[in-house]
């Protein structure tokens, strides 16, 4: 059967792509429509990062998606001798599109997303699993004119792959900056140790104002790492960011499914400070596979001068660095001039734009994007490359 462009409802179980005789990718509507063998693939990237994880993924489906949003996860698994998954590519799009409008296809990530790529099994052939999914995504009959994908790390090798890939399968590709990331690869043998490392200031404003909460002896610092008492301190999370200089957050939902799914899980560490037991600050910090990723912190403006957040950072850093022995703290997204007095290292996080050649809105997006030149040269390359034989590319 020819590859076929078409704007027909997902259907409520997956389809299949067949992309080559020993592999095949299959368009899953959902994660609870994953088969068991998805659940050693997520175990196993689970190791690199809890954006990754199928915790993540559920309570992002659950709490973070907008109105009319559509996942489809996009999954290689082999045909002989029985069905394994190797790699899965869980994106996102939105139900119905304007007559106008280019379809586009996105990794399921938004705002609260600090790092994005796809779920591959243990010693799996990366390069090939990705190009399955790219020739899978370009032949799918949804007929996708525009890819993007991102945040991705720009120092793994998956996100050149990715574009590779898609550029091999007929799209071309636009890398663009997603944020900054500053983190601190852990060389201290203690929270001493690293603290001595720190500019001066930062020690001095430490010793001072620490010494002035406690001795109020109205002051009190909590970190909470299991599910014992979490609605209180969910409740206590929530007033303190209501309090604080934050936007009220776009998916009130999320943050808070993520504090009980961290919980569940054994990740959570929230710090929260009081004075006369009202909260004041609030430090959200998740602790995976030896990374503490400094994820979300507020404090009440009111009680500014207590410093309270300082506080709380230095607290959680030495639970961090003498209790769970990290061996990287991360300040996951932006380049705020604070992270930098705690942090020693920078990098970045990319993302890509892919643009389908072989459709109508996907060359004019292209050629908007880009410019004409680089939609000549993608059409040359193009046309120089292999043609896929469409009868085993399309969905069937």
């Amino acid at each position: 059967m020819g590859s076929v462009v078409s704007n027909a409802p997902l259907v409520p179980s997956a389809s299949h792509i067949a992309v080559q005789p020993d592999l095949r990718v299959r368009v899953y509507p959902g994660f609870d429509e994953l088969p068991n063998t998805y659940a050693g693939i997520f175990e196993q990237s689970a190791s690199l990062d809890f954006h990754l994880t199928l915790p993540w993924f559920r309570n992002f489906v659950r709490t973070a998606l907008d109105t009319g949003d559509r996942v489809l996860l996009y999954g290689v698994e082999t045909s002989q001798p029985a069905p394994k998954a190797i790699a899965l590519l869980p994106m996102k799009h939105r139900a119905a599109y304007a007559l106008w409008e280019p379809r586009v296809l996105s990794s399921l990530t938004n705002y609260y997303t600090c790092l994005f790529g796809p779920v591959l099994a243990d010693g799996c052939d990366t390069s090939a699993c990705i190009r399955q999914i790219a020739s899978a995504i370009r032949t799918d009959k949804r007929g996708w004119d525009i890819v993007r994908i991102a945040p991705m790390g720009c120092e793994s090798s998956v996100l050149s792959n990715m574009r590779q890939a898609f550029e091999t399968a007929g799209f071309a590709t636009q890398e663009f900056f997603s944020f900054g990331n500053w983190y601190l690869p852990v060389e201290a043998h203690s929270f001493q140790d690293y603290l001595s490392g720190r500019p001066s200031v930062l020690q001095n404003t430490l010793r001072r104002k620490s010494k002035k909460f406690e001795q109020t002896g109205r002051g009190r610092i909590e970190i909470i790492t299991s599910c014992g008492g979490i609605e209180k301190a969910i409740g206590d999370y929530v007033k303190v960011y209501n309090a604080s200089w934050k936007v009220p957050e776009p998916y009130p939902n999320f943050v808070t499914g993520l504090i009980s799914t961290c919980a569940e899980n054994g990740w959570l560490r929230l710090g929260l400070a009081y004075i006369d037991d009202v909260p004041i600050a609030s430090q959200l910090w998740i602790v995976h596979q030896g990374v503490a990723s400094i994820y979300k912190l507020a404090y009440d403006e009111r009680f500014a001068h207590f410093s309270a957040g300082t506080i709380l950072t230095a607290r959680l850093m030495q639970h961090a660095l003498d209790v769970d022995h990290v061996r990287e703290v991360d300040y996951l997204s932006g380049d705020d001039d604070y992270k930098k007095t705690w942090m020693s290292h920078r990098r970045e996080r990319h993302g890509f734009l892919a643009f389908n050649l072989r459709t109508l809105k996907g060359a004019v997006s292209v050629a908007r994007h880009i410019g004409g030149r680089m939609l000549r040269r993608g059409y040359q390359k193009m046309m120089r490359r292999p043609k896929v034989d469409a009868s085993t590319a399309a969905i069937s």
